[in-house]
């Protein structure tokens, strides 16, 4: 048979083999990858490069150029189908409850501790933390299922900066740049990682109704015995956990490994199949009187750990703000290189305004989420920025994490089958798209935390309407003057909370938009979101946007 194959391939001469041969491969676009993501980003420059030094600017865009490196982006892919596997017991049958992770997961996690991701909150300072947001935000458009971690370890060291009696030797092997995934016990590491676990099977978001219980153990420690249905992260070195005592729901630490070098009373039943999200590992976990340490007063875990909340919310909006540039980025990229009816797809005016109009949700996504960063950061010490902070933290995670999903997938119906595709990062990007929305509050918790805020500070919505008014620009005067009957009808009725909370959190994004001279950005982001029409999908701009002149700003051509 090889003969005669040979023997036909010499008859018919080249013309015979590249007769199978029957096209070649052209109007595709290049590989996405290779750019600077921090320089490319005309918006983000903005609204960093005024409050931060420049030589912290400097390391924004350093930070650009490596995730958005092609190797980078590569770490993403391996990381998310080489996905971790859950080791309950050892070659023996000794338990083991280890996850294995693929090294692409570990290189990822080494990248953001060497940027300090992971540490910010410990160092204070606004700059610190609007340069670690914008890294963040970067990071998202590359990989976002490893940031889950870095989000955590952050927002715990906020808690646990509190109290110093028991954490007071972890602070610093949080703050170093050291990542350290080796199973050991916490003082033997050179650096470790913070998870958390609240939700139960029964309780879900109300943390009132977990079951797990902890008893007064030996040396100040508790015994914790119960479950928890969602427990984030379980390689990290130690965990907050709420568990119940005979005065209500507290907050404990409990280690991964005791400091004798035994392995603590964690039993991992199962890592979730997830939709998305897959190079971080989520679990179940039953605790066999686990060793535990009060944090707080007993009956306070709740407001002991609630500190970590608002952080958590940030890094959800930004995550996702992340995301959708990604989405949009890939999008443009498509259609700048993709020519149909002999014209390149971004200049087919159909086209161009599906574009520009996912282009002004991603503007205003990353000018409000970077916005509130700074509001957070100053809140100690600014009663303005304070309220900013407790009014607009839930509604700005409610619409930039509920914006997502549906702009990914217009997104990714701009590449047509290839981004339905495994082969491209898109159908990844959209798989990862709604775990923000229900991540630390889904939708009618963060709606119902806007009302709770409105109840608990009624001196904050005048201090945020006077702030996000104060440009005196006539669409935002409009549209603070219509927020407090909307108000009023949200806290006489909460069926009207989402309302509120949406209409809110537009108009802060007009504010910030404002904020940063984007003038064009802004009335054209106040003319569709504000007008009160019904738009239910994007492409649909009325006359005189100039959706080329959006994206050309927005989007600028790599050069």
């Amino acid at each position: 048979m090889a003969d005669h194959l040979s023997e036909a391939a010499k008859s018919s001469g080249d013309a015979g083999v590249e007769a199978f041969a029957t096209h070649d491969v052209f109007n595709q676009a290049p590989p996405y990858g290779g750019s600077n993501l921090a320089a490319g980003d005309p918006l983000l420059l903005a609204a960093v490069s005024a409050h931060v030094p420049a030589g912290e600017l400097k390391d924004v865009l350093a930070h650009g150029a490596e995730v958005g490196a092609e190797a980078f982006l590569e770490l993403g892919r391996q990381a998310n189908i080489h996905i971790p596997a859950l080791k309950t017991h050892d070659r023996h049958g000794r338990r083991l409850d280890q996850v294995e992770f693929h090294p692409a997961y570990h290189d990822l996690m080494a990248y953001s501790f060497t940027a300090g991701m992971h540490s910010a909150l410990l160092d204070g300072g606004v700059s610190t933390q609007l340069v670690r947001a914008a890294k963040f935000f970067l990071t998202s458009q590359a990989e976002t299922g490893h940031t889950c971690p870095i989000t955590m370890t952050n927002a715990a060291a906020a808690v646990m900066a509190q109290y110093p009696d028991v954490c007071a030797d972890l602070l610093p092997k949080i703050q170093t740049r050291t990542y350290d995934p080796r199973f050991l016990p916490m003082h033997e590491k050179t650096g470790i990682t913070i998870g958390m676990g609240m939700t139960e099977k029964q309780g879900g978001t109300d943390l009132r109704a977990i079951s797990s219980t902890a008893e007064v153990g030996n040396q100040g420690s508790y015994a914790i015995t119960g479950h928890k249905w969602f427990f984030s992260a379980p390689m990290c070195d130690a965990f907050l956990v709420l568990a119940k005592t005979a005065n209500g729901p507290s907050c404990f630490l409990i280690p991964r490994i005791l400091a004798d070098g035994r392995v603590n009373g964690l039993r991992f039943q199962r890592l979730k199949d997830k939709l998305g999200n897959k190079s971080n590992a989520s679990s179940e976990v039953e605790f066999h009187r686990a060793e535990g340490y009060l944090l707080g007063d007993e009956g306070r875990g709740i407001a002991t750990i609630i500190d970590m909340v608002t952080p958590t919310r940030i890094d959800c909006a930004l995550g996702s703000a992340g995301q959708m540039r990604a989405a949009v980025s890939r999008a443009v990229h498509h259609c700048r290189h993709r020519k149909t009816f002999g014209a390149y797809l971004i200049d087919q005016p159909l086209m161009t305004a599906v574009l520009a109009d996912m282009a002004l949700d991603v503007a205003a996504a990353t000018a409000l989420a970077l916005r509130l960063v700074r509001a957070a950061a100053k809140a100690e010490t600014d009663p303005v920025e304070a309220a900013y902070a407790r009014l607009l933290t839930p509604a700005i995670k409610y619409w930039i994490c509920k914006t997502g999903p549906a702009l990914t997938y217009e997104a990714m119906e701009c590449l047509g089958g290839n981004g339905y595709v495994e082969d491209y990062d898109m159908a990844r990007i959209y798989r990862d798209a709604p775990v923000n929305p229900i991540w630390e509050g889904s939708g009618n918790v963060m709606a119902l935390d806007v009302l709770r805020a409105l109840g608990r500070h009624p001196e904050a919505p005048n201090l945020v309407l006077s702030e996000l008014s104060k440009s005196g620009d006539a669409s935002l005067s409009a549209a603070c003057s219509g927020l407090p009957s909307l108000a009023a009808q949200a806290l006489a009725d909460p069926a009207h909370a989402r309302v509120l909370t949406e209409r809110l959190a537009l108009t802060a994004a007009v504010a910030a938009l404002k904020e940063l001279q984007l003038d064009d950005v802004a009335d054209a982001f106040a003319k569709t979101r504000l007008s009160g029409g019904w738009r239910s999908t994007y492409g649909i701009l009325p006359v005189g946007i100039d959706a080329a002149g959006i994206l050309e700003g927005l989007y600028p051509p790599a050069v």
